[in-house]
């Protein structure tokens, strides 16, 4: 007698757009909107942003990507107050990675 394997499963696997319909349902779930900062907590942010620019310390920053606020441990390269944009590298993978200001939630030394 021969085993199926995933034969076994395929006819499952037959209604994918079932599969794509519940993985947007979930997504949806999980997203957050972006959080409104005060005046005081941008100033906060923009001070650690130019301190840790200056010291080269590592910072804990927080940002809100595609409905999700996400969380990286990294080091300030470029801060553009005019421009809108500051530049970091990562910690894990060492990428430096452009951001807008806007999209800053919060800023902490690690």
């Amino acid at each position: 007698m021969e085993p199926r394997g995933m034969k076994k499963w395929r006819p499952f696997a037959t209604m994918p757009e079932q599969y794509i319909g519940l993985q947007e349902i979930i997504n949806n779930q999980v997203e957050v909107a972006q959080p409104v900062l005060t005046e005081e907590q941008m100033e906060q942010i923009n001070f650690t942003l130019i301190e840790a620019f200056h010291t080269d310390k590592q910072v804990y920053l927080t940002y809100y990507k595609k409905g999700q606020c996400v969380t990286e441990k990294g080091f300030i390269q470029f801060v553009d107050f005019l421009g809108n944009l500051f530049v970091f590298i990562d910690e894990v993978f060492e990428l430096k990675n452009k951001m807008r200001l806007s999209e800053l939630i919060d800023v902490r030394f690690a």
